[in-house]
């Protein structure tokens, strides 16, 4: 009969010092912490633009402000072109 994993650490980690046992906890936690924040990539990735597409358009507020001929007066024009 073949001896279990979590067996042979339990008695690896016995034989260590009290200080290489606290290391290997430290290790065990860290790759823990690590599993367990690994998002979840079963989902296909999804741009922004994907994630908020119900939202685009739904606020109020200034429209392309582009087209809007006294935002855009001046626009291009030499600035000492009025100074003479």
């Amino acid at each position: 009969m073949s001896v279990s994993i979590p067996q042979q650490v339990l008695d690896t980690l016995q034989a260590l010092s009290l200080e290489d046992q606290k290391m290997v906890l430290d290790f065990a936690v860290n790759l823990q912490s690590k599993k367990s924040s690994t998002p979840d990539t079963s989902e296909s990735p999804r741009s922004f633009f994907d994630v908020a597409r119900e939202y685009i358009g739904r606020g109020e507020g200034a429209s392309d402000l582009s087209t809007n001929p006294d935002y855009m007066k001046g626009y291009g024009e030499d600035e000492t072109a009025g100074d003479s």
